[in-house]
Parts: structure tokens; C-alpha cells; sequence
């Protein structure tokens, strides 16, 4: 392509801290072309691309980069960044996944159901009636009590869990840098969470998520010291802050959609389908993270090695190719979003996540009669990853 065509490419600033990877900016260069230049490198907007490169044998996973490309060298979080499964290939991420993929077995996840609704129960008796701040109240100890059960932690723990994750989701942000001493800190206390309870199986294994990846440390093919901690940590934060983002993002779009809302009191079936469609149109990671492996031509375009390529979640999940007009529809058959990224890097955990939503949404429309967003709403940036910091709603109690 030469250095005319690439000049007429959409430009996006994805470092400042305004934008918003939702915007009309985006949707508009959307139109204009399947990929745009940014501060980083490439974005790409459209459905079938994304759908493609997710996947794409020259391209490595490019999270791994994002704290050098914010100054961020050296220290405990990149060394505990740098040994994520997430950011590992080829046969070492293989290794790791098979040693990991018991402990997140669809039979834990089911067993964990009834305890997931007895929570999301317990939390919704526990408004004020008509009104309630949602991420205070439900969204944050409602993700953290369930990865507090999952470890067989007391879930009276769970506000050290929320308040140590959410400080290190702040590296997820474009404010990296300078949040750094406090990332660190609560990623120490994570740490110290982490090695006490794999002293614990140790002593005394458990028919449980940590016990299982302790007994795979024991395997001949062992997961390391350091590779069973970061992974618990890892569960910790990603469990926690994923969870209580999209959570939040879900009332959002469903005080956008009332019918829905609704419709799924009535159906509480379409629980999994909903987050589904929420995941489409709204997630909380708003962008999947390559590195071209090496110089390679895609669609025409020349993409040299090195270069950082942030697929676009949303942007792909509401593409009007793919779509149609815009549109929330739980009801409906929909092409696979990339909420959880794809490929090799498909996220580990979805099922905890999949399953704890699942359960939550289905009550809340039940208990929680057409929700609005009141004001003094705060929100993390919209792009990384996103949500509500803060989301107060008013609603009628359902009788």
C-alpha cells in the first residue's frame, strides 16, 4: 500500500483518555475502511477481519507488550505480566492450558450454580427498596464472593478481593504509568492470598478449584512455584474485574432495552443468551491484543513485524455487515462475539464467567421492575477494559 492510500486510512488516538472505542468516530471509520492507524499501531473494526486475525497464524498474542508500550519495563507487575498463560505461545501456553483446564471444568462450574443464585439472592434482599448503587452493592460482592467460594476462602473476605483486583485492573487502563505504585501494592497482597492457599492444599487438598491445580504442580508435567501463583492471582483479578464490569454494562444496556429486560423476567432461559448478546454489543473488553510474528500482507495491507493490531470487540460485534441495523435482541441467532478474545487465547475462564452471569441477570430482571440509571453514574475510560465505577439505579420492586 503506499503512503498516499495508508494517509487516507481513518487516524484513532486510543491513548486519550476520552476516547471511546462506542463513539461515532469509530462507527464511522467503521464505514470507511476494515482497519484504521492509532497511537499503537492498527485497529481493526470490522466483523470478518477480526474474525479472521483473532485466529491468524502470523500474529502472537499482543497484550504482553501493552505495559512497555506505557514505560513500564521492569518491577513485580511486569514480571507477573509477563508470565501470564495468556501471554505465553506455542508450546508453552499448550503446556499451560492443559494443565490448567481441569480446575475450570464445566463440572465445577455447575456445581457452583446453586450458590451462585442463593447469592444474587441475598444481595438484591438486601436493597433499599427502589433504588440501589449496583456495582457497591451487587456487581462487586457478587463477583468477589464467588471467586472467594471458588478458592474456599471465607467470603467474608471479599471486600480485600474487590478492593486488590480493581486496583490492579487499573492496568488495563491507559493510566498505567502513573497508577503503578498502587497496582504493585495490591498485587503483593494478592500474592500473599495466593501462597497461603496453595499451603493450605498442600497440607490438606479440598475437592476444589485450588486443589486441582495443585495436584497438577504435583504432576509429572508440573506447573512451577511461580506458575501456580500467577494463576491464582490471575483467576483473582480477571474472575473479579471481569465479572463485575460486564455485570455492571449489562444494566446498562438493558435500561436501553427495556422490552428485553422484561422479556427475560418472563424467560429466565434466555439467561446464557443474554449475556451473550450483552458480550456482543457492550463488553467490558473493548479490544484483543496481537503483534504481527513477522512481515505479512493482509487483504493488501503490509504488516510489519512487530506491529501491535488491537482488534475491536464492539466495533466487530455490531458491524452492520454482519448485523444489520443495530439492534439487542436476546432472542436472536447471532454470530460468535469476541468478548472473550478467540483463537488459541480463547479466555480460560469463560465458563465461571458465563455461568455466574447466567444466573444473575435471570434474577435481577425478576426482582428489579424497569431499571433506570440515576444520576451520579461514574465510569471507567471506554476503552481497554471498561465499565461502571459507580451506577446508582432507581426500579419498581416486583411485588
Amino acid at each position: 500500500m503506499t503512503a498516499a492510500a495508508l494517509d487516507a486510512v481513518p487516524y484513532l488516538d486510543i491513548t486519550d483518555p476520552l476516547f471511546s472505542i462506542k463513539s461515532a468516530a469509530v462507527h464511522a471509520a467503521r464505514e470507511r475502511s476494515w482497519y484504521a492507524r492509532t497511537t499503537y499501531g492498527l485497529a481493526v473494526l470490522r466483523h470478518e477481519e477480526v474474525s479472521r486475525l483473532v485466529k491468524h497464524p502470523k500474529l502472537r498474542q499482543g497484550s504482553v507488550a501493552w505495559p512497555a508500550h506505557n514505560g513500564v519495563t521492569e518491577g513485580p507487575f511486569a514480571d507477573w505480566f509477563a508470565g501470564w498463560i495468556l501471554n505465553k505461545e506455542g508450546e508453552e501456553h499448550h503446556r499451560l492450558r492443559r494443565l490448567m483446564n481441569p480446575a475450570f471444568s464445566p463440572k465445577l462450574i455447575a456445581g457452583l450454580v446453586p450458590r451462585f443464585q442463593a447469592l444474587a439472592t441475598e444481595l438484591i434482599d438486601g436493597f433499599e427498596p427502589g433504588r440501589c448503587e449496583f456495582v457497591s452493592e451487587f456487581a462487586e460482592p457478587y463477583a468477589a464472593r464467588v471467586i472467594a467460594h471458588m478458592l474456599g476462602l471465607p467470603e467474608s473476605e471479599w471486600p480485600v478481593i474487590a478492593r486488590e483486583s480493581a486496583t490492579v485492573g487499573l492496568a488495563m487502563g491507559v493510566t498505567i504509568r502513573q497508577e503503578l505504585p498502587r497496582i504493585e501494592a495490591a498485587l503483593a497482597n494478592l500474592y500473599a492470598y495466593a501462597d497461603d492457599l496453595i499451603a493450605d492444599r498442600r497440607r490438606a487438598e479440598r475437592d476444589d478449584f485450588v486443589s486441582a491445580l495443585v495436584r497438577a504442580h504435583r504432576d509429572a508435567d508440573s506447573l512451577s512455584d511461580s506458575e501456580l501463583r500467577d494463576g491464582l492471582v490471575l483467576l483473582v483479578f480477571g474472575g473479579f474485574d471481569t465479572t463485575r464490569n460486564q455485570l455492571g454494562l449489562a444494566m446498562q444496556t438493558f435500561t436501553r432495552h427495556p422490552d428485553q429486560w422484561r422479556l427475560l423476567a418472563e424467560r429466565p432461559e434466555l439467561g446464557p443468551a443474554a449475556v451473550e448478546e450483552v458480550m456482543r454489543v457492550n463488553p467490558t473488553v473493548t479490544w484483543v491484543t496481537r503483534e504481527a510474528r513477522e512481515d505479512f500482507t493482509f487483504q493488501g495491507l503490509d504488516i510489519a513485524a512487530g506491529t501491535t493490531v488491537h482488534l475491536f470487540s464492539e466495533s466487530a460485534g455490531t458491524d452492520p455487515r454482519v448485523f444489520g441495523e443495530p439492534s439487542f435482541d436476546i432472542t436472536a441467532e447471532r454470530r460468535p462475539h469476541f468478548g472473550f478474545g478467540g483463537g488459541a487465547h480463547h479466555c480460560l475462564g469463560h465458563f465461571v464467567a458465563r455461568g455466574d452471569m447466567s444466573e444473575a441477570l435471570p434474577l435481577l430482571a425478576r426482582r428489579l421492575r424497569d431499571p433506570r440509571i440515576d444520576e451520579g453514574a461514574a465510569w471507567l475510560p471506554d476503552s481497554g477494559n471498561t465499565g461502571p465505577v459507580r451506577l446508582p439505579l432507581t426500579f419498581t420492586p416486583a411485588a
